[in-house]
C-alpha cells in the first residue's frame, strides 16, 4: 500500500463521528468496491470496441490486397491502425493504474473493518513459491502492441507490393 503522510483516508475518528460509523464505513466500502469493478467493466468494454475496430482495419488490408485500385489504402491503413492500437494500450494502462490505486484504498478501508478479504486474497494468490496469479491487464497490454506490429508488417508488405517488389 502506498503511504501518503499528508493524506488521511478517514475524516473522523469512530468516537467523534456523528452517526453509525461502522454502518456508514461499510456502505462506503461497498460503493467503492463497486466503483473498482466498474473500472474493470469499462476497460473490457473499451477493449472489445478497439479489438473490433482493429479487426475492421485489418480487413481493409484485404480490400487493398484484392487490388480494387485502392493503393492509397496502403498508407492510410497503418496511419489509422497504429494510433488506434496505441490509444488502446493507453486506455488499458490508464484503467490498470486507476484500479491499482482503488485497490490500495480498498485495502486501507479494510484496516478499519472486521475482515480484510481483498488484502487476504491478494496475499494468498500473490505470494509464496508458486505465484499463481498473473494480472490479466499485464497480458492484455500486449494485444495492442501485437496489432501495432501487424499494422507495420502488413503496411510494409503492401507498400512493397505497390512498388513492384515480389514477396
Amino acid at each position: 500500500m502506498t503511504e501518503h503522510p499528508d493524506k488521511c483516508l478517514l475524516n473522523h475518528a469512530e468516537g467523534k463521528y456523528k452517526g453509525d460509523f461502522n454502518a456508514h464505513l461499510l456502505e462506503q466500502y461497498k460503493l467503492y468496491v463497486q466503483s473498482a469493478e466498474n473500472v474493470s467493466a469499462r476497460r473490457i468494454a473499451s477493449s472489445r470496441y478497439l479489438l473490433t475496430l482493429n479487426a475492421a482495419i485489418v480487413a481493409l488490408y484485404g480490400l487493398q490486397y484484392a487490388n480494387f485500385d485502392l493503393d492509397w489504402l496502403a498508407l492510410v491503413i497503418p496511419a489509422i491502425g497504429i494510433p488506434v492500437s496505441m490509444v488502446w494500450y493507453w486506455i488499458i494502462k490508464s484503467h490498470a493504474d486507476l484500479n491499482e490505486v482503488k485497490y490500495d484504498v480498498i485495502h486501507e478501508i479494510e484496516e478499519h473493518l472486521p475482515a480484510a478479504v481483498y488484502r487476504y486474497e491478494w496475499d494468498l494468490i500473490g505470494e509464496g513459491p508458486k505465484k499463481r496469479y498473473r494480472a490479466v491487464t499485464n497480458i492484455e497490454r500486449w494485444v495492442p502492441w501485437l496489432f501495432v506490429a501487424l499494422h507495420v508488417v502488413l503496411g510494409v508488405i503492401i507498400s512493397l507490393g505497390m512498388v513492384g517488389v515480389v514477396i
